[in-house]
């Protein structure tokens, strides 16, 4: 009995202490809007479409993570192929350059536009509110506010689903000009 008290104890210490890194840090989740009209020839059953959301906002905070600690190991749990494969590469261009970069996600407009028939994968256009900072060797260099459009293919792994496919489109898909 003693021993499991303990235990709570030292939960609801480790659980107070993250909560007030949060509130000391500025941690707040971003505002998040799933279109409720896409899927493509086959619609997400509730409980899909919701592991795919998590999932995918989780994906953004393991590359924050990783670009952050430049820590390419860190993409692991939510990258797979091609999208792993050039975040890694940034990790590793980041750490040769001595430069960190935090993103902090604002908010996210997610639309699923595709989701296979087989359930192999899933399509989704993000068009994410975002603060990128540059920091040169633990000075902040620049901070600017973006609002992109990405391209995302998940797909289902044995507990999770996978970005493989993570892309900005270009901005003259996005309907911004230079100098915006």
């Amino acid at each position: 009995m003693k021993a499991s008290l303990r235990v709570l104890g030292n939960f609801l210490l480790l659980a107070g202490c993250i909560l007030a890194t949060l509130i000391l840090t500025g941690f707040q989740e971003p505002a998040v809007q799933v279109d409720p009209d896409s899927g493509g020839p086959r619609n997400l059953e509730a409980q899909t479409r919701a592991a795919v959301v998590r999932d995918y906002l989780q994906a953004w905070k393991s590359m924050n993570g990783a670009l952050q600690e430049n820590r390419a190991d860190l993409l692991d749990a939510s990258f797979v192929g091609i999208a792993k494969e050039k975040l890694t590469d940034t990790v590793r261009e980041q750490q040769a350059l001595g430069l960190k970069t935090n993103y902090r996600d604002l908010s996210h407009n997610l639309k699923i536009v595709f989701y296979s028939p087989e359930g192999l994968s899933v399509q989704l256009l993000d068009t994410v509110q975002y603060e990128v900072q540059v920091i040169d060797h633990d000075r902040v260099q620049a901070t600017q506010h973006l609002s992109t459009r990405y391209v995302a293919v998940l797909t289902p792994t044995e507990v999770r689903w996978k970005v493989r496919v993570f892309q900005a489109q270009p901005e003259s898909l996005t309907g911004q000009r230079s100098g915006q």
